[in-house]
């Protein structure tokens, strides 16, 4: 679609918290967090005209590779939040986009993204087709800590093995990666989801799945960080690391 009018290099949304997207202790859910940045990013980029649908004439999709959410604190069932959003680089394949979280002036959450094109036939990586100069650049960062390297070559222990679900799949027809988070925070302990013990988590997108692929989860905890591995063939696919407070 063209470029809307109402575009702008920086996006404030609007959303108001429902109790479909809480835990039962009434805060928000680290996956429904990440569903509203990526939903925030996404609609910056339609009205920009450098959607998925725009994309898809040359057979391109934004592919997240990382992502970083640093937590104030959580918003709750029926706060209303803004999120506000820009892009920090876009260059050839590759894009940082920031976004933060805010109630009123406090800011809650800060997130910055890695994303990259990937041709949607060949499945990689290439220069984005379309138009971007309009989107401005802006230097300032979203995060206090910059995008880090996971360990991942200690000891591991296999905790859980599953299967790609279709309800697991998006419109790239491969795991959406908030799937990742999910399968991994269900082996994080009910009483730190709970008591809101997460102070930030980073994760890696290595190596998509598809439809039926079969994975093992694997999680390694050394003092205040868990470090979490889907593993499939025994190449890794996805790292999550978690700091806790």
């Amino acid at each position: 679609m063209p470029i809307s009018p109402d575009f702008t290099s920086r996006l404030q949304k609007e959303w108001k918290i429902t109790f479909l997207q809480c835990y039962p202790n009434g805060y928000l859910k680290y996956t429904d967090l990440c569903n509203i940045l990526q939903l925030t990013a996404a609609l910056h980029s339609e009205i920009g005209g450098i959607s998925f649908r725009d994309m898809q004439v040359y057979h391109q999709a934004w592919v997240l590779s990382k992502m970083r959410v640093e937590i104030h604190r959580l918003p709750k069932w029926k706060d209303k939040i803004t999120v506000k959003t820009w892009v920090n680089s876009l260059e050839n394949s590759r894009s940082i986009r920031c976004l933060e979280i805010y109630q009123g002036d406090e800011k809650l959450v800060g997130c910055e993204t890695f994303w990259v094109v990937m041709n949607t036939n060949t499945r990689r990586p290439e220069s984005l087709a379309l138009a971007h100069e309009h989107f401005e650049k802006f230097a300032e960062r979203a995060t206090n800590e910059p995008f880090s390297k996971i360990e991942l070559q200690h000891d591991f222990e296999t905790i859980a093995t599953q299967k790609v679900q279709l309800s697991d799949l998006d419109i790239v027809n491969h795991a959406n990666s908030v799937k990742y988070l999910e399968w991994c925070l269900n082996y994080v302990s009910v009483e730190t989801i709970f008591q809101k013990e997460i102070q930030s988590f980073e994760m890696n997108y290595l190596k998509e799945l598809s439809l039926n692929d079969i994975f093992d989860i694997q999680e390694k905890t050394e003092n205040k960080k868990s470090i979490y591995k889907v593993q499939s063939n025994e190449k890794t696919n996805f790292a999550l690391q978690i700091v806790f407070k």
